[in-house]
């Protein structure tokens, strides 16, 4: 029964073999004559001017998360529409559509919550009071 899958763990093996024999020989081989020119940080072959510390917004991180949510979500969404029409055949379409929009349901609370509490705005309360920026509302 499981013998369908032993080329599968055939491949697996093989691509791991290959993959870590690869490093290692790349690891024998390579010349390693470490100066303090090679040490040196660059930027695109350019001395770097002043400190890499700088303040980030973490804005970044909360827009980045909720587009990477509803960019699934249309992985998602597309096949589940195709399914829909294959499911409308076979009179389950209303049972698949209930779901799909369970799941759209889900999100869009999922939504509302971050755009309720002002994780979706730009420029937040903390750093509008750092600034002096009057709070707009």
């Amino acid at each position: 029964m499981y013998i369908e899958f032993a080329s599968v763990l055939v491949f697996l093996a093989l691509g791991f073999v290959f993959v870590v024999g690869s490093l290692l020989f790349g690891w024998l081989v390579r010349l390693s004559r470490p100066t303090p020119d090679k040490r040196r940080i660059y930027e695109c072959g350019e001395p770097t001017i002043g400190s890499a510390w700088i303040r980030y917004n973490s804005r970044f991180y909360t827009v980045a998360l909720v587009y990477l949510l509803f960019d699934v979500e249309v992985v998602v969404l597309v096949p589940a529409a195709l399914v829909l029409r294959e499911l409308a055949g076979a009179g389950m379409a209303f049972a698949a559509l209930i779901g799909l929009l369970v799941f759209l349901g889900v999100l869009a609370l999922g939504l509302a919550y971050e755009w309720a509490n002002g994780n979706l705005d730009w420029i937040g309360e903390t750093w509008k009071a750092e600034s002096g920026e009057q709070a707009r509302g």
